[in-house]
């Protein structure tokens, strides 16, 4: 029984030591694609969920975070490099309820399970949500899908915590929020909001 629980393990941090591999392998391209261009939160997709594990990753600078997804039996792998954006600089940890979002567009290793680059991770309280998106004039979703109805406590700052002194509009937006409303677009009150201000 001894020996069977020996092999198990080294098949487990095989299957790791693998599992790395393949995304290092295609890493150059994801930091040749990525210098010098803005976030676009068409090509975003979040993952909500609990960390449930956290390993070094290719070098010092990298980790390798594993979240079990919500409202889904499945487990994701996300690489968290000095390139990912983690919001108010939050020191991850197992157990913290998070939202990270991946490039689409980017090339991920066809593995299991599955493993991508986190371009931004947010902490999340719980019932809390959270969506990046680009907003109109009218504080309206891209693909109509949210309408942001602001209020005096309504915090508006940017992605260094300062705060933004203008309306939010035409903006790329990262939004926290408890409840919507079942309309479409589904309306919301936002706590938060986060400014991805374009760089000049």
């Amino acid at each position: 029984m001894f020996n069977i629980l020996q092999q198990i393990g080294k098949n487990e941090k095989k299957s790791y030591k693998n599992t790395e591999h393949h995304f290092f392998q295609i890493y150059p391209y994801y930091k040749e694609k990525r210098h010098g261009e803005k976030m676009d939160s068409s090509v975003y997709k979040k993952v909500t969920g609990m960390i449930e594990n956290i390993r070094r990753g290719d070098s010092c600078c990298t980790q390798m975070i594993l979240v079990r997804a919500e409202n889904r039996d499945e487990e994701i792998w996300f690489v968290v490099s000095g390139d990912t954006m983690v919001i108010d600089n939050v020191r991850l940890r197992r157990g913290m309820r998070i939202a990270a979002f991946y490039d689409t567009s980017l090339p991920a290793p066809a593995i299991f399970p599955p493993q991508y680059q986190a371009e931004l991770i947010t902490s999340l309280r719980r019932n809390q949500n959270v969506d990046f998106k680009y907003f109109d004039e009218t504080l309206t979703a891209e693909d109509n899908s949210l309408r942001l109805n602001l209020t005096p406590l309504t915090n508006i700052e940017t992605a260094n915590g300062q705060r933004f002194l203008c309306s939010p509009g035409n903006s790329q937006l990262l939004v926290y929020y408890t409840a919507a409303t079942f309309s479409i677009p589904a309306q919301v009150t936002p706590q938060k909001i986060i400014v991805m201000c374009p760089k000049e």
